[in-house]
């Protein structure tokens, strides 16, 4: 659903035009991204919580070269739904929803990857 959706459904259910809904709406996401540079968090209630965390540097692989790379710390956005959103989430139709795509070779249960797995070492009795 792009924004643009959102504002023709909150404007027919609320009976204003789209135009002053989409002026409403705009102001309410410039609001919310104000107040997370200004104070780093805001929580809306029954919604959720938008924070500013700070990502560690790290190092990575740049995938075409296979070269190491540094990638410098960043601020980034979190969100943490809330629980009437979690759990109204869950009970959905999970056959309804576009498979995430990645290249994950998680096993058929999704309990992680599948891959070898290491021969316990045997222990020395001279320890």
């Amino acid at each position: 659903m792009t924004k643009k959706e959102i504002v023709k459904k909150i404007s027919e259910d609320i009976g204003l035009t789209q135009l002053k809904t989409k002026d409403i709406v705009q102001r309410t996401l410039d609001a919310i991204i104000q107040t997370l540079v200004s104070e780093g968090r805001i929580e809306l209630r029954n919604f959720g919580v938008f924070e500013v965390k700070r990502r560690a540097p790290r190092k990575a692989r740049n995938p075409r070269t296979g070269d190491k790379v540094y990638v410098p710390s960043k601020n980034v956005v979190t969100f943490k739904p809330g629980k009437e959103m979690e759990e109204l989430v869950r009970k959905m139709d999970p056959s309804k929803l576009p498979l995430e795509e990645s290249d994950s070779h998680a096993d058929e249960e999704n309990n992680g990857p599948v891959g070898p797995v290491a021969e316990p070492q045997a222990r020395s009795t001279t320890d």
